[in-house]
């Protein structure tokens, strides 16, 4: 193992998880395997318990069921990692954190939502707080310059000219090699390697092991390249079902809708919900999520595409990049206190990124692959868009920003729409 590997690349979510500690008796940080959030969680823990050691595992779990209590001694704030296996352990955080009646005490991770509430009579409200980790953004990873700051757009400043020195075949390389820690300073073909297998690890087992409840891997596979095929648009489970039997797969639409509901207990999908202004027309919004991976890493590999296939077919590579984009505006606003939301309406208008602040501020993103004709395209639709809002209500949008692959810099067109390479945004 080299020592790049070994290096810890800082997070966006070391300082949330820092505030979060500091305010709450309890932090639960869910997200997706392999996404890094036992590493950060280590980082700021005086003590651990891993229940996936295969070592103490039988043993944790049975401690859990007769004297959760004793799982919990020692130094805090203690971590509790992949708590969900021994979901009784929930209560008994519950009970420490209102009898000691201290903040910092406990950190709990997981990777899958506990498929049994019954063994949990508390939700927790009030003692533990919840933060969903992401895969690394690009500028995470380092692969960003983050010389273009949401955090600046949205406190009114104007778009710097930043230089992106990121070209189509790097952008395909860093989509297929994904935001996983692991895969960040491997050589090129190992890097490729790790989204595969983490697809692998889904199919195989993940996907069954969420609620022990045996799935059949030709279905799940069957089921996420129709997904992927799907990926940033408002594809129909039926659609879907279609499309698995049309691979030779016979399945059922409550099988489809159930395998979706597993994926996303383990938080492999995660579709983006509908925004929905005032506006000044009565036009009908589409209220349907738009269809998305964790990772855009996930989507290539179960449709077994590498950086030379995306470069073969930018149409399938624009849908992809679509979801690596939302994944680093979700990371990016989830440091600014906001969600990420879509908007598309029965006229045709769209925005493929809603960024909404807790304060009600907002920006209006659309994303495309890059050249004039396409930037052209998507600033239209932004400015038709901010033009049909109800200012008056929603207040007017803090910015209007068209993402893109490529592009020698970040700059400000004459119709006040930011253009930014997604390999100068930060957070």
């Amino acid at each position: 193992m080299g020592s790049r590997m070994r290096e810890y690349l800082p997070r966006i979510y070391d300082p949330l998880l820092k505030k979060r500690v500091r305010a709450k008796g309890a932090v639960l940080v869910e997200g997706a395997k392999w996404c890094g959030k036992t590493t950060t969680c280590e980082r700021l823990a005086e003590s651990a318990i891993y229940l996936q050691d295969p070592s103490t595992k039988a043993q944790n779990i049975r401690l859990a069921e007769i004297a959760p209590l004793e799982l919990l001694r020692g130094a805090t704030p203690r971590l509790i990692d992949e708590w969900q296996l021994a979901p009784q352990l929930w209560d008994a955080v519950r009970f420490k954190v209102d009898h000691r009646e201290e903040f910092g005490q406990f950190i709990l991770t997981g990777s899958a939502v506990p498929p049994d509430p019954k063994k949990m009579s508390h939700t927790g409200t009030g003692r533990i707080a919840r933060m969903k980790m992401r895969p690394m953004s690009l500028y995470e990873s380092g692969d960003s310059t983050g010389a273009v700051s949401l955090s600046a757009l949205f406190a009114g400043e104007q778009v710097p000219i930043a230089r992106s020195e990121c070209s189509l075949e790097h952008m395909a390389f860093l989509l297929c090699r994904g935001g996983w820690p692991r895969a960040v300073g491997l050589d090129d073909e190992s890097a490729l390697l790790q989204a595969p297998d983490y697809l692998d690890g889904v199919i195989n087992s993940d996907v069954s092991r969420v609620d022990e409840k045996e799935r059949n891997p030709r279905v799940a596979r069957a089921l996420l390249r129709s997904y992927a095929r799907f990926s940033a648009s408002q594809g129909k489970v039926t659609e879907m079902l279609a499309d698995v039997n049309a691979q030779g797969v016979q399945a059922s639409e409550s099988t489809v809708r159930d395998y979706i509901r597993a994926l996303e207990q383990i938080f492999v999908l995660e579709d983006l919900l509908a925004w929905n202004p005032n506006l000044r027309s009565k036009t009908a919004v589409r209220t349907a999520p738009t269809r998305h991976f964790v990772d855009p890493s996930i989507a290539a590999a179960a449709l077994a595409l590498g950086p030379g296939d995306l470069m073969a077919d930018l149409n399938t590579f624009g849908l992809l990049f679509e979801t690596m984009c939302l994944r680093d505006l979700r990371v990016y606003a989830d440091a600014l206190g906001g969600e990420v939301y879509h908007y598309r309406d029965r006229s045709g208008l769209e925005a493929d990124a809603v960024i909404h602040l807790h304060n009600g501020a907002y920006g209006l993103v659309e994303v495309k692959l890059g050249g004039e004709s396409l930037v052209d395209e998507g600033a239209k639709s932004l400015l038709s868009l901010r033009n049909k809002i109800d200012v008056s209500t929603t207040g007017s949008p803090s910015f209007l920003m068209v993402l893109t692959a490529v592009g020698d810099y970040s700059y400000y067109r004459e119709d006040g729409v930011f253009v930014v390479p997604l390999a100068v945004l930060g957070a």
